[in-house]
């Protein structure tokens, strides 16, 4: 048995010991506060339809942020939503994934590129191309206009959701067909104080159900214009969706949705030291782009008579995403440039069956669920470049040609098995879990030159793994409850890795424990966790100044800390403040290599510290609000090699160094015009108000420094009909 082994045993000892303990404190007290479970019904799809009855009635880590504070944010992308949970880190678009087509978001620590250890869904589908052999989200196919919540779950979810899932669950949730006839359109438009550049964001929903139960919706958001640096321009993207659901009887229903996803985005580059001193909103990368489409649909069809749910979800995805990259020559071609491209298409498959049950036996009520899903992956992939050139005035590196030297087909098969049981009994609610997944995977790797064919691998990985998780919830009374989960996750190989696979790479393992508190009155709400996620062996993709990435194993990390939300009406202390509200966040987190050349010191880009502060004022049809975000330095130390030294001061490339903290404050005033013209709403509003300079680096093929969001005023209107 490994140290780490006996370490894990020894933490669930302790763990178990302690609930032992608190259960006779806390059965003391039972008989006071027990409230009657009252008339229970089988619920199954714990992520549907998302409300704060919800969280307090999950025995884990969970933020729910729906539309009305969606709007009240002044939120022009997910990013900026993801920006107000506990626990989540963003970075604003930078490197390879540096288009507004990416999410970069990362859970507790772990990587923000790309967001590659989430299992990140749109309404229970996934978004990644490929969930198990390629979960990086450089096309994020959403848009903020057609989400109705942002449903957070930050562990406790490995068995119903994977595989990637680490850091937690995100489920994007798409605006629900009304009941009755709907129509809206909105419209956003801002502008950078810096290079004067404009961004509009239309959106429209329109949909009805009709007295048969036939219900339609129509949802379209875009994102077009440029943003604040030169060449982060011509976004073009177009989200839209066709949603439809059928009323069989009054205990079966069906629900259909066709999506299509097309964007693209010029890409502006990282700086190096130098250029970003002389103008950080600059850019030299002039064929630097990102294209990506989507097109996928599902289909779910679900009984539910009160005792017995039966769900089933089946979907079909295709995706594509290219881009065009320019790779700095070294050697006899230093200060060259050739262009690369990397246009891949892959397409998903799956079908996932569960049944839940009500079991009553009147001091106990359990929920017994069993669920399984098959996926099937295919993804080809090629990677092309051109000849060296010299950068010059008028010189188009795209009408080089670009032959291939690499390609590959890959695969995968997954059968994921789980059942789980919520046991409910006085104020107790006890769930226990467990989740089996089995994966075939493969990756054909052919290397070419000159069009011949030099070498192929044919790189193949299995992965049986059982994963199970331990909840526990206790109801302190009816908006207060306390909780605790352990639990295992599970990141196995992808195509990328696999093509590494003599390199010694191999499937990620991780347990997550958390223990915390969800609170809710009419005057109040928070949340506090405390949580510890211990892997065995992570992975993470370094890069050197030029060339192609390789992933290395960083050994045993550790991710630990302090999640905590607060929210209160001020008004509850004196008439005076009467509308007046106040809400915070603060997230501590300590994320370490605890082997290696770097043990002891911090994993790259994550702040320990990370808060939010605000202010809601409304009276009459004006609502005022101002926001503070603010968060620690970061690190981008370089890669833990045998003997490297852990970089804090900036290299001359930009890539390397720290990166200092920072704080920002959003104001928005919004006006409700519906006295002069029906359902007008309009508002105004300043990003970065005081226009505070701040960067983020990137390590990857597009790295170096990338200036952060200047002063940005915007304008929001929206009509309902």
């Amino acid at each position: 048995m490994t140290t780490n082994r006996k370490h894990k045993y020894r933490r669930s000892a302790v763990a178990i010991a302690l609930l032992q303990l608190a259960l006779p404190s806390l059965a003391a007290d039972e008989a006071e506060s027990a409230k009657s479970l009252g008339t229970i019904q089988v619920s199954g799809d714990w992520l549907g339809s998302p409300s704060e009855t919800k969280v307090l009635e999950h025995g884990g880590a969970r933020t729910i942020i729906e539309r009305k504070q969606i709007e009240e944010s002044g939120s022009a992308n997910v990013l900026d939503v993801l920006r107000q949970v506990p626990g989540v880190q963003v970075q604003e678009s930078n490197g390879t994934g540096g288009s507004d087509l990416s999410l970069n978001m990362g859970v507790r620590g772990l990587t923000s590129r790309l967001s590659p250890r989430s299992t990140v869904l749109l309404d229970g589908v996934p978004l990644a191309y490929a969930p198990y052999g390629q979960p990086q989200l450089s096309l994020a196919p959403l848009s903020l206009g057609n989400l109705e919540a942002v449903d957070v779950v930050r562990g406790a979810g490995s068995v119903r959701y994977g595989p990637q899932n680490v850091g937690g669950i995100i489920n994007f949730v798409s605006r629900a067909i009304p009941t009755q006839f709907t129509a809206q359109a909105n419209v956003g438009v801002e502008s950078s104080s810096h290079t004067g550049n404009v961004k509009t964001t239309p959106s429209l929903f329109v949909g009805g159900t009709n007295e048969n139960g036939l219900g339609l919706a129509l949802l379209y958001s875009g994102t077009h214009g440029d943003g604040w640096r030169e060449a982060n321009d011509h976004t073009s993207i177009d989200d839209l969706m066709l949603k439809g659901s059928l009323r069989l009887s009054k205990t079966d229903d069906i629900a259909l949705s066709a999506h299509h996803y097309n964007g693209k985005a010029d890409m502006p580059g990282g700086l190096t030291t130098a250029q970003y001193a002389a103008d950080p909103f600059q850019s030299d990368r002039p064929f630097d782009d990102f294209t990506g489409r989507r097109n996928d649909g599902s289909i779910k069809y679900t009984h539910n008579d009160g005792v017995n749910k039966v769900e089933v979800l089946g979907y079909y995805i295709d995706s594509f995403r290219g881009s065009h990259i320019e790779q700095e020559g070294t050697g006899a071609n230093a200060g060259k440039r050739r262009l690369t491209a990397a246009p891949r298409d892959y397409t998903t498959a799956a079908i996932e069956p569960r049944y839940s049950r009500l079991i009553d036996s009147g001091s106990v009520v359990q929920e017994v669920s069993v669920g399984y899903r098959y996926l099937r992956e295919d993804t080809s992939e090629t990677a092309t470049r051109s000849t060296y050139y010299t950068p010059r005035p008028g010189f188009d590196a795209r009408s080089l040609a670009q032959p291939a030297y690499q390609t590959s087909q890959g695969g995968t098969t997954a059968n994921a098995f789980y059942i789980d049981d919520r046991i409910d009994f006085g104020n107790w609610t006890v769930t226990p879990g467990v989740r089996y997944e089995s994966i075939n995977t493969h990756n054909d790797v052919t290397n070419l030159s000159n069009g011949a064919v030099t070498s192929t691998l044919y790189p193949t990985a299995d992965a049986n793994e059982v994963l199970p998780t331990l909840s526990v919830l206790y109801r302190v009374n009816e908006g207060w409850a306390l909780f605790a989960n352990a639990g295992e996750s599970f990141g196995p190989q992808q195509y990328a890795q696999l093509a590494q696979s003599t390199n010694g790479l191999h499937p990620e393992k991780a347990t997550t424990y958390e223990v915390g508190t969800h609170y809710k009155s009419q005057a109040m709400s928070g949340e506090l966790t405390l949580f510890n996620i211990d892997f065995d062996e992570e992975l993470q993709l370094a890069r050197s100044i030029v060339g192609e990435g390789q992933w290395t194993n960083l050994g045993a990390t550790r991710h630990r800390g302090l999640e905590s939300a607060f929210r209160y009406e001020l008004g509850e202390l004196s008439s005076s403040l009467r509308g007046l509200s106040m809400s915070a966040t603060y997230t501590y987190t300590e994320a370490i290599s605890m082997a290696g050349v770097f043990a002891g010191r911090d994993l790259p880009f994550y702040s320990r510290h990370v808060a939010n502060l605000g202010l809601r004022y409304a009276t009459g049809p004006w609502i005022f609000n101002a926001d503070v975000y603010a968060q620690s330095k970061q690190h981008s130390p370089g890669s833990p090699d045998p003997g490297a030294s852990y970089v804090t001061q900036e290299d001359p490339s930009g890539r390397l160094g720290d990166i200092p903290g920072y704080a920002t404050m959003n104001l928005r005033a919004a006006y409700d015009a519906s006295q002069y013209v029906r359902n007008l709403k309009v508002a105004v509003g300043l990003k970065n108000a005081f226009d505070r300079r701040y960067f983020t680096r990137s390590v990857d093929n597009n790295g170096g420094k990338y200036v952060g969001q200047p002063r940005t005023a915007y304008v929001q209107a929206s009509i309902a009909f």
